[in-house]
């Protein structure tokens, strides 16, 4: 690795794989919707043009997968932080991460639920990892993070 002028290594400029990574993709029932939403419009523009309904059902398609697209957060554990959406925080300030099935997730949400918590949720993924904010700046007491893979990311997270 080559070195600075005092010696220490150099940072790289690539970035580490990520140890997880996961894309909070909505569902086949949700793409099947989409498409059935599409044919709908298609129909209902069919007795203006054929041509202006095709033309419109195929927009309306490729527009509603770039929404869903756009709209699907990032999980990712990397360089020493986890990422969910547009949050972040380094894995120094937490604590263990709990990986938690359907019932267990429903429960975290319901009942258990601290209103300071950070949530990155999606509800067609019914399951997710806790993990406890061990920042005593943050006001946040822990994460719940939508995950199809709970204890792969909760390994990622302990690990």
């Amino acid at each position: 690795m080559p070195e600075a002028p005092s010696g220490a290594p150099l940072p790289s400029s690539q970035a580490a794989a990520p140890t997880y990574a996961e894309r909070l993709w909505l569902g086949p029932l949700g793409w099947v919707l989409l498409v059935a939403f599409a044919l709908m419009v298609f129909v209902a523009f069919v007795p203006v043009d054929v041509r202006a309904a095709a033309a419109v059902g195929v927009a309306v398609l490729a527009v509603g997968v770039l929404v869903l697209a756009g709209a699907a957060p990032r999980v990712e554990v990397r360089d020493g932080i986890l990422r969910a959406g547009g949050a972040h925080i380094p894995l120094a300030l937490l604590g263990p991460a709990v990986p938690l099935d359907r019932a267990a997730t429903t429960a975290e949400l319901g009942p258990r639920l601290d209103a300071r918590a950070h949530l990155c949720l999606r509800g067609w993924i019914h399951t997710s990892v806790r993990v406890e904010v061990r920042d005593p700046q943050d006001p946040t007491p822990y994460w719940v993070v939508s995950t199809r893979r709970p204890a792969e990311l909760a390994a990622a997270l302990n690990g």
